[in-house]
């Protein structure tokens, strides 16, 4: 007599280690390239009240940045090794034919507070050169005194 057949049941639950650990070993990668990711040149930027650009026309055209470095060194966000420092000539070429390319390109300067002015002037000059018709200013908001504290500008009750 032949053995009868069994069935097994069928399991309703799903197995969910091999999600966890696929998690987990994603989580380590971010973890660990996380703060590679930083780009860009370490910059303290002054407080300005400054109106910000049109987030619109942002979207459309993305802007040249030319920032200049506590030490006064200039780099570029367009082209080759945007992180590495660049001439003078390096900023004029790219920049001219970053204008030749899309006139409507905005120009912005982002230096350190520490520079001196002559050297932001000379930026600036240099950009206009390249064809850069305006020649905007990166700033931080100005931040509201926290409460209970003032400015120390006086008008306080005595």
């Amino acid at each position: 007599m032949p053995k009868p057949i069994r069935r097994r049941k069928l399991m309703g639950e799903i197995n969910v280690v091999p999600y966890i650990d696929v998690m987990l070993v994603l989580l380590v990668i971010f973890m660990i390239t996380a703060p590679l990711l930083k780009e860009g040149v370490k910059v303290d930027l002054p407080d300005a009240g400054a109106k910000p650009i049109d987030p619109e026309f942002l979207a459309k055209h993305q802007p040249l940045i030319v920032t200049i470095d506590a030490q006064g060194r200039l780099y570029v966000n367009f082209g080759q090794n945007p992180d590495k420092p660049a001439s003078e000539a390096t900023v004029s070429a790219r920049t001219a034919a970053l204008l030749r390319r899309d006139p409507q390109t905005p120009v912005l300067v982002k230096a350190d507070t520490t520079v001196p002015y002559g050297t932001v002037v000379h930026a600036r000059v240099l950009l206009q050169h390249a064809g850069a018709a305006k020649v905007g200013f990166l700033t931080d908001p100005v931040r509201p005194p926290a409460r209970g504290q003032t400015n120390g500008a006086g008008g306080g009750a005595g």
